[in-house]
Order: C-alpha cells, then structure tokens, then sequence
C-alpha cells in the first residue's frame, strides 16, 4: 500500500483549510451580530462621538457586561470606543476653578525635601500667605515648588492644569503631593512630565496634572536639577457632581410560583438600578427583590425587604418611593418575594436603569452605524479619555464629542444566528485532517521500518 496520495492529499488540503479560515476571520466583522443600526452624526467632522443607547440595543444585546455593542464605518471596520455609565463626566465638559498658589524658595544647606511653612489663614480656614522654606539648592529665581490652596473647594480636584510664563524650552519631571494639615504629605503622582517645546512655528504642551483626589492642599515639587518656570495660573478641574439624568422603565408581568413570590423575565441587558412597584388595587405589602442571569444560578437579592404602597382615592394617588438596588445590574431572571405568604394577583415589577453612552472615533468612510447582538464578537474598549483630554488641550476646555443618534430601523446581519451557540465545524474539521495526517505519516514510517527486513527474509 503507497501513502504518497493521502500524504500529498493532506500537504495541499490543510494550508487551503487553514486559508480559507483567515479569508473568513478577515471578511466583514458586522457579520458576527444580529443586526446594527444606521447613525446620524450631528457634525459630520467632529472626530468623536458620544452615542446614547436606546431600548433596541439593548434589547438585542446578549452580553453581560455589554461586549457585543459596537460602531462600524462603511467598510466594516469597529471603530475605537469605549462603553460609559450615564453619569461618567468623561464626554461632558469639565467645570474649571482657579486656585491660589505659592511659590517655595530653596533653602540652602539642608536635606532634599525638609519643608518649613509659616501660614496665615482667613477664617474660612484658606491661606491668606505663606513663607515657605525647602531643603533644596536651586539657582537664583528659580522656585523650588509650588504650594496650591484647595481649601475653598467643596469637591474634589480631578485634575490641576499649571499656565507659566517662558519663552525658553521646558522639560521637567515633578511629583505632587496633598495634605489636609500642611504637616503630613502624602505622594499621589510621581515623575509627571511638564512640557513646553517649539519649532518651526508649532507648540507642544503638556501641563495637565492628573489628580482625582480631595484634599486642602498639594505642592509640586521638581525632581533631581530640573528647572520649573515662572507660574502664572493654576487652575482646577473640578471632580463632577452626580447629574440629574432621566430614569427609563421596563414593565414586567409576572407569574406566580409559590404563595407571595412571583417570577419575572427581562428582555435585554439593560443597566437596572432601581425597582418600582404597580398593582391594580391598593396595596401594601412589604418585598425582597431577588435577581440571577440564568435559571440554574442561585437568587440573589437585590433591593429590601421595604414596604411598597399603593393608594388611590377619589381625589390623588399616593405611593412609595422607588427602591434603589445595592448595585447595578444586567441579570436578566427577576423575583419578588412579599414578607407575608398570601394570594394576590401578580403585581408589575417596573426596573429602572438610566441609558449609557458609547464614546467612539471616526476612522474610515462613513455611513456610521452601531451594532449588537453576538455570541463571538467582543468589544475591546479603547483608551478614548487620553484623546478626549488631548483634543480639549488643543480646542479648549469646553469641547466635547458630538451627538451621534440611531436613526431609522434597524438592518439584519447574521440574524438569530449571531446569538445561537456556535459550533465550529472548521476547527473540528481542520483538527480531524492533522489527526489522519499524523495517522499517514505514522503509517507510512511503519512501512518504511518493515521494508529492510521483508528483503532480507526474501534473500535468505
């Protein structure tokens, strides 16, 4: 028996296989979701984008952390982007205050970071003037730090962005330190970059220092012989204050199970963060919210026990307060369990989420459009707050992406096919091929070692 057939059979069969594979990894990524949705872009070069999700994406969405959402260009290329919660400030215009600051002389003779303050304060507790001795040598003129007064501020500084005067290239590392006392420091940033260079008619800048912290008052001090510039400004970006952002609702019926507890159903990955109760009558009735994403995991709770009521006369309707959840969740199985086992008809379980945002930028050609929807595709969050922070430095502090919206219906890609389990009969079938490649080879080695003795019995 010759296997030079099957073995030149396998040679040209597994590098076609395995082309074949690529051509189709390669081929246009939308296919691997159920369907997408075209998108209006409010300013066609804006750059970046912020798109709020509506109830289709979430609804078609399988998910649980919400990886199978993503934006495509025409040419079927994912778009980088990044999922943001609906009071993350990321996509909003940060909220800027200046701040007192005072420069630190060098104080010859002593170590490296002994600091001496001497302060006066105003009687809202805010530095009126300090005299400011550091442990470092430094040439004439030049400070040796500086210290900012946030005691005015009632939140927190996400970020300190430094404005000097020089006309001379700057390149300089510092480190920041915070205190509550002007006694105690504590490092929060090391070796921060400081930049200030130019040539042939550009600039480049960096003086953003990242902070997201609270505290009464940093300094920032420079690292080994670097030279820092005369300061002119210091402002703060302000940490955000939570917003008042609009609650969207999903109606659920339920089913009854066991005497006081009844089951529910939600039809997508939406953020749900607070639970409301409807009946037909009035009522009141003290409840536990229970969750689980898939039937076979345990319940677990949610919200309560709390006293839900319901009242209605002739003239008004009064009921409870909604309930908010101990944290968010995309569990898609729903509970309620009354304190006291008792018949009723099911009540309506109302969940409350507040929509996110997807922030992407545009590469490639439009048209634009979001898909959702796949049980292989995922999203990898790109880095979007770093170019969100450059493109403020070179357009101001106020700009902020576009709006981007879902417009007209949405358009079927793979179909319920997206979502089904998959089976990857390439993989088994390229597997398979190298299991009878090896069995040929290893055939044919046996044949090879058996032919010398059958020869030589022949000649005996």
């Amino acid at each position: 028996m010759t296997f030079r057939p099957l073995i030149l059979f396998t040679a040209l069969a597994l590098p076609a296989l395995a082309q074949a594979q690529a051509q189709a990894q390669a081929a246009d990524d939308r296919q691997a979701y159920r369907q997408q949705w075209p998108l209006q872009l409010a300013q066609p070069q804006a750059g970046a984008y912020r798109l709020t999700l509506d109830d289709g994406v979430y609804r078609t969405a399988v998910s649980p952390r919400l990886a199978d959402v993503q934006v495509f260009n025409a040419q079927g290329q994912a778009l980088p982007s990044a999922l943001l919660a609906a009071d993350q400030p990321l996509a909003q215009a940060p909220q800027w205050q200046t701040l007192s600051w005072f420069p630190l002389p060098p104080m010859a003779g002593t170590s490296g970071d002994d600091l001496q303050l001497l302060t006066e304060r105003n009687t809202d507790g805010s530095v009126r003037r300090v005299e400011a001795l550091l442990g470092r040598g430094g040439a004439a003129g030049q400070p040796a730090g500086w210290l900012i007064d946030a005691s005015a501020l009632k939140t927190g500084v996400q970020a300190l962005r430094l404005d000097w005067q020089t006309q001379s290239p700057l390149q300089a590392r510092v480190r920041v330190e915070m205190s509550n006392d002007l006694r105690d420091w504590l490092r929060i940033a090391d070796d921060v970059p400081l930049v200030d260079l130019q040539h042939e008619g550009r600039r480049l800048q960096q003086r953003r220092i990242e902070i997201a912290r609270q505290a009464k008052y940093f300094r920032i001090l420079p690292i080994g012989a670097d030279a820092l510039p005369a300061l002119s400004t210091v402002q703060a970006e302000l940490a955000p204050a939570a917003q008042a952002i609009a609650w969207r609702w999903q109606s659920l019926t339920g089913t009854a199970g066991k005497p006081g507890e009844f089951e529910y159903q939600l039809e997508g990955r939406f953020p749900i963060a607070q639970a409301d109760i409807a009946t037909a009558d009035n009522s009141v009735v003290q409840w536990t919210l229970l969750s689980r994403d898939d039937a076979d995991q345990p319940w677990q709770v949610r919200a309560g026990p709390w006293v839900a009521y319901q009242l209605q006369d002739a003239a008004d309707r009064r009921q409870s307060q909604t309930q908010p959840l101990a944290r968010s969740t995309r569990d898609r199985y729903w509970k309620l369990v009354a304190g006291q086992p008792q018949s009723m008809p099911a009540p309506t379980l109302k969940l409350g989420y507040q929509p996110e945002a997807l922030v992407f930028l545009s590469q490639g050609e439009p048209p634009f459009a979001v898909a959702a929807g796949s049980v292989r595709a995922e999203r990898q969050d790109a880095p979007v707050a770093t170019v969100i922070a450059q493109l403020r430095e070179q357009h101001g502090a106020q700009w902020q992406p576009a709006q981007a919206s879902v417009q007209g219906a949405p358009e079927v890609l793979a179909g319920d096919a997206a979502v089904a389990p998959q089976r990857d009969w390439k993989q088994w079938l390229l597997w398979a091929l190298l299991v009878i490649g090896v069995l040929i080879v290893g055939g044919f080695a046996v044949s090879l070692l058996r032919q010398p003795r059958l020869n030589g019995d022949g000649g005996s």
